[in-house]
Order: C-alpha cells, then structure tokens, then sequence
C-alpha cells in the first residue's frame, strides 16, 4: 500500500529528476565548457571599472609606458631603472614586503568609490583581489600575514567593497592571478601549489564574495592542464553559488586566450585571437594612462582625455565589445582626482547617450568615416565623431526603410528630414553638432539593420 509519505518521496524524486534533467552539466573539458552561453547581462552592460591596488599602490612607479603593478617583478633586474628608483627612495636593504605595512588605505570610503562608479555609468566593477605579487585583499588563509586584514589596512577590502558596489545596484566582479612570481611553492612544485594553494584559494573567493564576473590572469607559463583550470570552471558552473550568473574570461592557460573559456580579452588594444569581433563576445581592459596601478611617473598628458575615453567605449561597442576601464587608487584609498574627473565626465556623456550604449548590438554597416554604428530591434544609433560641415550626413548601404530620424539628445525627438535613396540615407542634421564628442543620431527602422554593400568612402 502506497503511504501518503512515499507518494510525497516519490514526487520530490521527480521532481529533482525533472529539475536535473533540465539542468545543463558541464564536463570538465574544453569542448563541454566553451558551449556555455554568456550570461546575458554582461553582454547589456558594455561598461565596467576595472580597480588595480595592492601593496604596489605604495611605490606607485614605473618608467612611462610600463605597468606599476609589475614593481616588484621589476625590481629584480639590478641594472633597470625600477631598481634604480628603489635604491634612490628606499635604499638597496629596503624589500618589497616592507612595503606592505605601508599599505594602509585609511582613506579608503566604499561607499564614496561605488557613488563614483555609479555616476561614470558603469554597470560592474572588477576588483584585484590578488595580483601577480600574491598578496590578497580578503583574509586568505593561503595567505597568511601577506593578506589585507592581516597586514596593512587590517580591512577585508574585498568584503566592504563588494558590499557597497552591490548596495549601488551595479554587479561585482574579481580579478585572480593564477600564479604568484615568488610563492616557494610555485617555484619548486607548481602541481603542489595549485592543488595546495591556488584551487583553495580560488574557491574560498568564490565562496565568501559570490563574484558575478572571475578575471582569471597569470596564465601564461603553463597550458590550463597544469592550472586544472577545465576542473575548476566545472564546478564554478555546476556547483558554485554563483553558477548561473558568473561571467568568466579566456585566461586559463598558455593556449586559452581567445580559444577557451568565456569571453576573449583584449589588453590595450592588443589580443592574441583572431580579429575581435561580433562573432563572439570579447572586452577592452586598459587603464586611463599606460599602468593599470597608480603610477606617480605619470603626468598630466598621460591619461586619456575624456573625448578619447567615450569614444574608445562606442568604438568596443559597435565591435561587439565590452570596456573595462581601469583605475589606480592611492595606497591611502583615493582615487585620484584626474580618474574621478573622467569618469564622471564619461557618465555625463552616457546619462544623454547611454541608450546607444547599453543592450546594443553591432551593427553590420560597415564603419562609417563620420563615426560609429550601434542598433537594437528597429532602432540604428548613429555615433557620430566628425560632424559633416554642409549639413548633410550619409548612411551609405542601409536597405530598411527609414521611418523616423532624431537627435537622441532632443528631449522632442523633433524630426530630422532625410532622403532614402537605392544604396544610401541622406540626413539633414543642424550645420554644428550639439556634442563635440559624440553626437548620436537616432534612425528608426523596420526590422533589424541590413547592408546593401561595404563603404567604399565619401
């Protein structure tokens, strides 16, 4: 005789077979893990905060054009000017590790750097929580008197960051550095290290903070079989509390980027793939000047104006791409008053424009001399750099119909007129553009955006 209890038993058994059944397993290879989609949100965001700042926030050195955070890397060929400049501020004796009780982010404010961020129109925020040099900003037990809390700022830094980014509505990511250039363990048995130290390490991260984005690093010295790397993303996608939202990206191992893992990154407009484009989803990780930690060597003409910042962020865009723009805050925890000024100059640009910006795809018009091209259904989005000095724009090569062209900024949406010819659109547009940086034109159309040809020019 069937119980009420084993009927109950059995439809929860059936329900669990059904909710498996659904549910996607993904195999710890390359070929199982490369067909997880996306998640979707990160392809809507277009924009991140990428935050470099570590006991390397102290020297806050480099020689232009190199990455400060490399200090201590840099450090060790004696006839460089790294050494050089350490000798000269704090003597031959002076280690890098006395550094770290130097790093003391008393200024440090979460809530005053998540405003910031909401205000840049920034939509996640990426946080080194471990660079190369091995110190952590939580309190890592593989880390013991090299993390935040136990040395330094005695903050979990990790922790109150998250917390506000995420109090501000805006998603939190980390950045991890699968190696470390001086851990003995690494240096003697790197097979020991990653299952004694990284693989620990990485999932206690994960854990505590729940990070919606994991910018994987550090990878270049052995292939992902050596890193286990395929292992670990099995169970960040089957078993972690983050599974179903985390975004990961291609730096895994020696022969992953732009091959494998999630999506493909490109450093200062450089990348190891093939061209980066809509075919598969990619971001643009660069700081404002050339080090992605603060470096004090940097002055003035440095950093990028902010013109230069928007429209790298429509340029990424229009390719299908995402910007992780960086900042290097101070080793007191400020962030310094030329990023700020930028990123609030960018989120004054996005506040008009940003529905150009956001949940946009690429277009496929071919890119246009005057500007850039972003659409989502029945909508094109004209990102126009170079405004035409006798009125008229051309839109070489879109076959739709056009219904309706606008200012996006016109508050009205008063018309524009325009002239649909065979294999172009010709848009009147006001003799002077009302944003010197990027002025965006709005063409409502049927269907989604079709080419009749390539640009061939003006």
């Amino acid at each position: 005789m069937v119980t009420l209890l084993s009927l109950a038993l059995m439809s929860l058994i059936l329900l669990a077979s059904v909710a498996l059944a659904e549910g996607i397993k993904y195999e710890p290879t390359w070929e199982s893990l490369d067909q997880r989609p996306c998640p979707a949100w990160f392809d809507e965001a277009k924009f991140g905060i990428f935050i470099h700042w570590g006991v390397y926030s102290v020297p806050a050195w480099a020689p232009k054009g190199r990455y400060a955070e490399w200090y201590w890397h840099a450090m060790q060929n004696k006839e460089g000017p790294t050494w050089q400049f350490h000798v000269r501020s704090y003597g031959e004796d002076f280690r890098y590790q006395d550094f770290a009780p130097l790093f003391k982010a008393e200024m440090f404010a979460p809530e005053q750097w998540a405003d910031l961020f909401a205000r840049s129109g920034a939509r996640y925020v990426v946080l080194t929580s471990k660079h190369h040099d091995g110190f952590c900003l939580w309190p890592s037990a593989q880390a013991w008197n090299w993390n935040s809390v136990d040395v330094g700022p005695h903050r979990d830094l990790v922790g109150e960051l998250s917390e506000a980014v995420r109090a501000r509505g805006l998603r939190m990511g980390l950045y991890y550095s699968l190696y470390e250039w001086y851990h003995p363990l690494y240096l003697t048995d790197v097979r020991r290290y990653v299952d004694e130290h990284m693989l620990p390490q990485l999932k206690d991260v994960v854990r505590r903070y729940q990070p919606r984005l994991l910018f994987a690093d550090g990878e270049w010295e052995h292939p992902s079989e050596v890193w286990r790397s395929a292992e670990f993303l099995a169970w960040l996608f089957n078993e972690s509390p983050v599974r179903e939202e985390v975004v990961v990206n291609d730096r895994w191992g020696k022969e992953t980027r732009g091959r494998h893992g999630g999506y493909y990154t490109s450093e200062y407009g450089g990348h190891t793939s093939a061209t980066l484009g809509p075919e598969h989803k990619w971001e643009e990780n660069r700081g404002m000047g050339a080090s992605f930690g603060y470096n004090r060597n940097e002055d003035l003409f440095d950093y990028c104006p902010a013109t230069e910042l928007i429209r790298l962020l429509i340029d990424t865009v229009s390719r299908g791409g995402n910007l992780l723009l960086d900042v290097g805050p101070t080793a007191d925890g400020r962030i310094p008053v030329i990023m700020q000024e930028r990123l609030v100059q960018i989120g004054e640009w996005l506040k008009v424009n940003g529905e150009g910006i956001y949940a946009t795809a690429a277009s496929p018009l071919p890119q246009p001399p005057w500007g850039r091209c972003t659409m989502k259904p029945g909508r094109l989005f004209l990102h126009v750099f170079e405004w035409p000095p006798n009125g008229q724009l051309r839109v070489p090569g879109l076959r739709n119909q056009v219904n309706k062209a606008y200012l996006l900024a016109d508050p009205q949406h008063e018309p524009l007129n325009f002239t649909s010819l065979e294999r172009e659109v010709l848009l009147e547009v006001p003799t002077q553009g009302p944003d010197p940086t990027a002025t965006v034109i709005v063409l409502e159309i049927e269907g989604q955006p079709e080419s009749e040809r390539p640009f061939s020019g003006n």
